[in-house]
């Protein structure tokens, strides 16, 4: 995967779990071949994987998503981590 792609990704989908549910669905449509959903939805995708274009999809407002609770969404963010000291 473009990590440039994942930078602007991860602006516009700030949770890391969402993103990831998100491009991994969308690599699925596009790997399954057949019907109006496989197909890329942006342009000149010679030289890039499923998941580059679904990440392209998404920097270029092609795929969205919407959460309707507020609450989910900060529950759903995920917390720093302590290190243990030993």
């Amino acid at each position: 995967m473009n990590s440039e792609l994942t930078k602007l990704a991860q602006t516009k989908v700030l949770n890391p779990n969402i993103l990831i549910n998100l491009i991994s669905r969308r690599v699925r449509q596009l790997n399954a071949g057949g019907g109006d959903t496989s197909r890329p939805l942006v342009s000149d995708t010679a030289t890039l994987g499923a998941a580059d274009i679904a990440l392209r999809e998404l920097c270029e407002d092609k795929m969205t998503f919407e959460m309707n609770e507020p609450e989910v969404l900060a529950a759903a963010k995920p917390k720093r981590r302590r290190s243990v000291k030993r």
